[in-house]
Protein backbone atom coordinates (compact mmCIF):
# COMPACT_ATOMS: atom_id res chain seq x y z
CA UNK A 1 0.00 0.00 0.00
CA UNK A 2 1.43 3.34 -1.06
CA UNK A 3 1.95 6.05 1.52
CA UNK A 4 1.38 8.66 -1.20
CA UNK A 5 -1.80 9.40 -3.14
CA UNK A 6 -1.62 10.94 -6.62
CA UNK A 7 -4.17 12.69 -8.76
CA UNK A 8 -3.94 14.44 -12.11
CA UNK A 9 -6.54 16.85 -13.40
CA UNK A 10 -6.53 19.97 -15.55
CA UNK A 11 -2.76 19.58 -16.16
CA UNK A 12 -2.10 19.86 -12.41
CA UNK A 13 -0.47 16.95 -10.60
CA UNK A 14 -1.40 16.39 -6.95
CA UNK A 15 0.93 14.43 -4.66
CA UNK A 16 -0.49 13.87 -1.18
CA UNK A 17 1.55 12.38 1.68
CA UNK A 18 -0.91 9.98 3.27
CA UNK A 19 0.58 8.43 6.40
CA UNK A 20 -1.03 10.42 9.20
CA UNK A 21 -0.44 7.72 11.81
CA UNK A 22 3.31 8.41 11.47
CA UNK A 23 2.85 12.15 10.83
CA UNK A 24 4.14 11.63 7.29
CA UNK A 25 7.60 10.71 8.56
CA UNK A 26 10.05 10.35 5.70
CA UNK A 27 10.60 6.61 5.81
CA UNK A 28 12.38 4.90 2.94
CA UNK A 29 8.97 3.68 1.76
CA UNK A 30 7.48 7.18 1.86
CA UNK A 31 10.47 8.67 0.04
CA UNK A 32 10.41 5.97 -2.66
CA UNK A 33 6.68 6.57 -3.10
CA UNK A 34 7.38 10.30 -3.55
CA UNK A 35 10.01 9.53 -6.19
CA UNK A 36 7.54 7.29 -8.02
CA UNK A 37 4.86 10.00 -7.79
CA UNK A 38 7.15 12.63 -9.27
CA UNK A 39 8.09 10.19 -12.05
CA UNK A 40 4.38 9.65 -12.72
CA UNK A 41 3.78 13.40 -12.98
CA UNK A 42 6.75 13.67 -15.32
CA UNK A 43 5.23 10.98 -17.53
CA UNK A 44 1.85 12.72 -17.46
CA UNK A 45 3.58 16.00 -18.39
CA UNK A 46 2.10 17.89 -15.47
CA UNK A 47 2.57 21.62 -15.88
CA UNK A 48 2.33 22.23 -12.14
CA UNK A 49 2.77 19.80 -9.25
CA UNK A 50 1.28 20.45 -5.81
CA UNK A 51 2.86 18.57 -2.91
CA UNK A 52 0.62 18.42 0.13
CA UNK A 53 -0.47 16.53 3.24
CA UNK A 54 -4.06 15.55 4.03
CA UNK A 55 -6.42 18.43 4.68
CA UNK A 56 -6.57 19.57 8.28
CA UNK A 57 -3.29 17.96 9.31
CA UNK A 58 -1.30 19.42 12.19
CA UNK A 59 2.00 18.05 10.84
CA UNK A 60 2.88 18.35 7.15
CA UNK A 61 5.81 16.00 7.75
CA UNK A 62 7.72 14.99 10.87
CA UNK A 63 10.95 14.68 8.89
CA UNK A 64 13.29 11.74 8.40
CA UNK A 65 12.12 8.56 10.12
CA UNK A 66 14.46 8.25 13.12
CA UNK A 67 13.79 4.50 13.32
CA UNK A 68 15.59 4.06 9.99
CA UNK A 69 18.74 6.04 10.80
CA UNK A 70 21.86 3.83 10.42
CA UNK A 71 23.60 2.62 13.57
CA UNK A 72 26.89 1.54 12.03
CA UNK A 73 28.45 4.99 11.70
CA UNK A 74 27.58 5.35 8.01
CA UNK A 75 26.33 8.64 6.59
CA UNK A 76 22.58 8.90 7.34
CA UNK A 77 21.96 11.24 4.40
CA UNK A 78 24.41 10.24 1.71
CA UNK A 79 24.11 11.27 -1.94
CA UNK A 80 22.24 8.09 -2.87
CA UNK A 81 19.80 8.31 0.06
CA UNK A 82 16.13 8.43 -1.07
CA UNK A 83 15.68 11.83 0.61
CA UNK A 84 18.41 13.26 -1.58
CA UNK A 85 16.79 11.65 -4.61
CA UNK A 86 13.45 13.29 -3.78
CA UNK A 87 15.17 16.66 -3.42
CA UNK A 88 16.94 16.29 -6.77
CA UNK A 89 13.69 15.12 -8.42
CA UNK A 90 11.92 18.29 -7.26
CA UNK A 91 14.80 20.54 -8.35
CA UNK A 92 15.04 18.84 -11.75
CA UNK A 93 11.29 18.56 -12.36
CA UNK A 94 10.60 20.48 -15.60
CA UNK A 95 7.62 22.38 -14.17
CA UNK A 96 6.97 24.31 -10.95
CA UNK A 97 6.49 22.28 -7.78
CA UNK A 98 4.40 24.02 -5.11
CA UNK A 99 4.47 22.90 -1.48
CA UNK A 100 1.01 23.39 0.00
CA UNK A 101 2.25 23.45 3.58
CA UNK A 102 -0.53 23.06 6.11
CA UNK A 103 0.86 22.17 9.54
CA UNK A 104 4.36 22.01 10.96
CA UNK A 105 7.42 20.90 8.99
CA UNK A 106 10.28 19.17 10.77
CA UNK A 107 13.86 18.14 10.04
CA UNK A 108 14.55 16.77 6.58
CA UNK A 109 11.05 17.72 5.45
CA UNK A 110 12.22 21.34 5.66
CA UNK A 111 14.75 20.47 2.98
CA UNK A 112 11.96 19.17 0.73
CA UNK A 113 9.85 22.28 1.30
CA UNK A 114 12.83 24.60 0.78
CA UNK A 115 13.67 23.20 -2.67
CA UNK A 116 10.07 23.43 -3.91
CA UNK A 117 9.63 26.34 -6.31
CA UNK A 118 7.00 27.95 -4.09
CA UNK A 119 5.71 27.32 -0.57
CA UNK A 120 2.25 28.41 0.50
CA UNK A 121 1.37 28.07 4.18
CA UNK A 122 -1.16 28.98 6.83
CA UNK A 123 -0.75 30.89 10.11
CA UNK A 124 -0.16 27.51 11.80
CA UNK A 125 2.68 26.54 9.48
CA UNK A 126 6.03 26.33 11.25
CA UNK A 127 9.44 24.95 10.35
CA UNK A 128 12.13 23.41 12.54
CA UNK A 129 15.50 21.88 11.63
CA UNK A 130 16.12 19.29 14.34
CA UNK A 131 19.20 17.06 13.75
CA UNK A 132 20.94 18.48 16.83
CA UNK A 133 18.08 17.09 18.93
CA UNK A 134 19.26 13.55 18.17
CA UNK A 135 22.95 14.15 17.53
CA UNK A 136 22.81 13.66 13.77
CA UNK A 137 25.16 15.62 11.47
CA UNK A 138 23.25 17.11 8.55
CA UNK A 139 24.30 16.48 4.98
CA UNK A 140 26.39 19.11 3.22
CA UNK A 141 24.06 19.77 0.29
CA UNK A 142 21.14 20.42 2.64
CA UNK A 143 23.16 22.92 4.66
CA UNK A 144 24.24 24.70 1.49
CA UNK A 145 20.62 24.86 0.33
CA UNK A 146 19.51 26.29 3.67
CA UNK A 147 22.25 28.93 3.58
CA UNK A 148 21.29 29.86 0.03
CA UNK A 149 17.62 30.29 0.91
CA UNK A 150 17.64 31.74 4.43
CA UNK A 151 21.21 32.97 4.96
CA UNK A 152 23.95 31.74 7.28
CA UNK A 153 22.80 33.44 10.47
CA UNK A 154 19.22 32.18 10.29
CA UNK A 155 20.43 28.70 9.28
CA UNK A 156 22.74 28.63 12.30
CA UNK A 157 19.95 29.72 14.63
CA UNK A 158 17.63 27.02 13.29
CA UNK A 159 20.29 24.29 13.45
CA UNK A 160 21.72 25.30 16.83
CA UNK A 161 18.44 25.84 18.69
CA UNK A 162 16.29 23.30 16.81
CA UNK A 163 13.39 25.60 17.62
CA UNK A 164 10.57 26.12 15.11
CA UNK A 165 10.10 29.41 13.33
CA UNK A 166 6.61 30.79 12.82
CA UNK A 167 4.78 31.29 9.55
CA UNK A 168 5.11 35.05 10.02
CA UNK A 169 8.90 34.86 10.32
CA UNK A 170 9.13 32.32 7.49
CA UNK A 171 7.20 34.74 5.28
CA UNK A 172 9.61 37.56 6.18
CA UNK A 173 12.60 35.33 5.39
CA UNK A 174 11.18 34.38 2.00
CA UNK A 175 10.72 30.70 2.91
CA UNK A 176 6.96 31.05 2.45
CA UNK A 177 5.60 32.86 -0.58
CA UNK A 178 2.18 33.40 0.97
CA UNK A 179 0.36 32.79 4.25
CA UNK A 180 -3.40 32.33 3.93
CA UNK A 181 -6.14 31.04 6.25
CA UNK A 182 -6.27 27.24 6.38
CA UNK A 183 -9.78 27.13 4.92
CA UNK A 184 -8.56 29.10 1.88
CA UNK A 185 -5.27 27.25 1.36
CA UNK A 186 -6.34 24.78 -1.31
CA UNK A 187 -8.36 27.30 -3.34
CA UNK A 188 -5.51 29.83 -3.15
CA UNK A 189 -2.97 27.23 -4.29
CA UNK A 190 -5.18 26.18 -7.19
CA UNK A 191 -5.50 29.80 -8.31
CA UNK A 192 -1.70 30.10 -8.20
CA UNK A 193 -1.38 26.97 -10.31
CA UNK A 194 -3.96 28.26 -12.79
CA UNK A 195 -1.98 31.50 -13.20
CA UNK A 196 1.07 29.38 -14.08
CA UNK A 197 -0.98 27.39 -16.61
CA UNK A 198 -1.79 30.61 -18.47
CA UNK A 199 1.89 31.04 -19.34
CA UNK A 200 4.25 29.26 -21.72
CA UNK A 201 5.35 25.87 -20.32
CA UNK A 202 8.52 25.96 -22.41
CA UNK A 203 9.44 29.40 -21.09
CA UNK A 204 8.80 28.32 -17.50
CA UNK A 205 10.84 25.13 -17.93
CA UNK A 206 13.79 27.04 -19.33
CA UNK A 207 13.57 29.79 -16.70
CA UNK A 208 13.43 27.20 -13.90
CA UNK A 209 16.59 25.59 -15.28
CA UNK A 210 18.25 29.00 -15.56
CA UNK A 211 17.34 29.88 -11.98
CA UNK A 212 18.69 26.55 -10.75
CA UNK A 213 21.95 26.98 -12.65
CA UNK A 214 22.42 30.55 -11.48
CA UNK A 215 21.50 29.55 -7.94
CA UNK A 216 24.31 27.01 -8.06
CA UNK A 217 26.80 29.51 -9.53
CA UNK A 218 29.25 28.73 -6.74
CA UNK A 219 32.62 26.95 -6.81
CA UNK A 220 30.65 23.75 -6.13
CA UNK A 221 26.90 23.20 -6.21
CA UNK A 222 25.35 21.28 -3.31
CA UNK A 223 24.66 18.31 -5.58
CA UNK A 224 28.21 18.24 -6.92
CA UNK A 225 29.65 18.50 -3.40
CA UNK A 226 27.59 15.54 -2.19
CA UNK A 227 28.45 13.52 -5.30
CA UNK A 228 32.15 14.09 -4.73
CA UNK A 229 31.72 13.17 -1.07
CA UNK A 230 29.99 9.93 -2.06
CA UNK A 231 32.79 9.05 -4.45
CA UNK A 232 35.31 9.63 -1.67
CA UNK A 233 33.41 7.26 0.60
CA UNK A 234 33.27 4.61 -2.12
CA UNK A 235 37.06 4.59 -2.17
CA UNK A 236 37.41 4.90 1.59
CA UNK A 237 35.16 1.90 2.25
CA UNK A 238 36.75 -0.35 -0.38
CA UNK A 239 38.89 -3.47 -0.01
CA UNK A 240 41.53 -1.73 -2.12
CA UNK A 241 41.75 1.02 0.50
CA UNK A 242 42.49 -1.53 3.23
CA UNK A 243 44.88 -3.41 0.95
CA UNK A 244 46.81 -0.23 0.25
CA UNK A 245 47.17 0.51 3.96
CA UNK A 246 48.16 -3.05 4.81
CA UNK A 247 50.70 -3.18 1.99
CA UNK A 248 52.25 0.10 3.16
CA UNK A 249 52.69 -1.08 6.73
CA UNK A 250 53.87 -4.53 5.59
CA UNK A 251 56.31 -2.91 3.15
CA UNK A 252 55.08 -4.87 0.15
CA UNK A 253 53.56 -4.13 -3.21
CA UNK A 254 49.74 -3.86 -2.97
CA UNK A 255 47.55 -6.25 -4.90
CA UNK A 256 44.58 -4.13 -5.91
CA UNK A 257 41.44 -5.85 -7.25
CA UNK A 258 39.20 -2.85 -7.91
CA UNK A 259 36.84 -3.81 -5.08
Amino acid sequence: MSLVVTDFRDQIGWITMDHDVKRNALSFEMLCNLIDALDEMMMRKARVVILRANKGTKVWSAGFNIEELPRDGSDPLAYDNPLQKVIRSIIDFPAPVIAMAEGSIWGGACNIAFVCDMVIGTPRTSLAITPAKIGVPYNTSGILQFIDIIGAHTAKEMFFTAEPISAEKALTLGILNHVVPAEELEAFTIRMAEKILENSPLSIRVIKQQLNILGNALPLSPQTFEHIDMLRRVAGNSKDYLEGLNAFFEKRKPEFKGE
